[in-house]
C-alpha cells in the first residue's frame, strides 16, 4: 500500500521501518502544527518570544530523523511522546544558549518534557466533555492534535488571544496590553475567535 496523507499512523511507522522515506515525511508532517504549538508555547514562557517555534520544530525533526534508530515504538502515542522529548531536547539547547551556558543539563530537558506533557494534556483538555474520564487519553491527544491544526488556521490575532488567554494564563487586561487592545475589544475578539476555533474543529470531527 502506498503511503498518503490519511494513512493510520501506526501503518506509516511500518512503512518507514521499511525504508519509505515518503512515510517519514508525511509521519513528521501529521504533528508539525502540533509541535510548533508547544514550542510556541514554551518560547512565550521560558524566552520571551526569543526564537522562531517553525526553527525549533525543524531542528527538531532533523534531530528526529538523524536519531530514529532509538525509537523503539509501534503505537502513535509512544511516537507523539518520543517527538515531544526530542523537542524538550532542542528547546533546551536554546535555554542553554539563551542563558549563555553550554552543558547539557539532564534535569533541564527532564523539566521541559514534563511541561511539554502538561500544554499537550491542557490542549487535549480543551472544549472537552466535562463527563469525559480521565483515562481516555488517546482521545485527549487527537484533540490536541486537531486543536492544534485549528489554531493554525485562524488569522493570527484570534490565534494569539486563545493562546495568551487560555493556555499563557493571562487576564484580559493583560492580554489587552500585551496586544495593545482595550479590555472591551480584547473580550469580543477572544469571543470571535473561540466561536471560530469551534467551527473549525468541527471540520475535524
Amino acid at each position: 500500500m502506498r503511503a498518503t496523507d490519511d494513512a493510520a499512523t501506526e501503518d506509516l511507522l511500518r512503512w518507514v521501518r521499511a525504508g519509505d522515506g515518503v512515510s517519514f515525511g508525511l509521519l513528521l508532517e501529521r504533528y508539525r502544527n502540533y509541535l510548533t504549538l508547544l514550542a510556541r508555547l514554551q518560547i512565550g514562557r521560558r524566552l520571551q518570544g526569543k526564537f522562531d517555534p517553525a526553527v525549533v520544530v525543524q531542528d527538531t525533526f532533523l534531530q528526529a530523523h538523524s536519531k530514529f534508530d532509538q525509537f523503539h515504538g509501534s503505537t502513535e502515542a509512544e511516537l507523539v511522546s518520543w517527538l515531544r522529548q526530542v523537542l524538550a531536547s532542542r528547546m533546551a539547547k536554546l535555554v542553554r544558549r539563551y542563558w549563555g551556558t553550554h552543558a547539557r543539563d539532564v534535569r533541564l530537558e527532564q523539566e521541559l518534557s514534563e511541561e511539554l506533557h502538561r500544554s499537550s494534556n491542557a490542549l487535549g483538555h480543551f472544549f472537552a466533555s466535562p463527563d469525559e474520564t480521565p483515562s481516555q487519553e488517546a482521545a485527549r491527544r487527537e484533540r490536541a492534535v486537531a486543536l492544534a491544526n485549528a489554531l493554525e488556521r485562524l488569522p493570527e490575532h484570534y490565534r494569539e488571544i486563545i493562546l495568551l488567554h487560555e493556555f499563557q494564563d493571562l487576564s484580559f487586561p493583560e492580554v489587552g496590553r500585551r496586544m495593545g487592545r482595550s479590555l472591551d475589544s480584547v473580550k469580543n475578539l477572544w469571543t470571535r475567535a473561540l466561536t471560530q476555533l469551534r467551527r473549525l474543529l468541527g471540520e475535524f470531527a
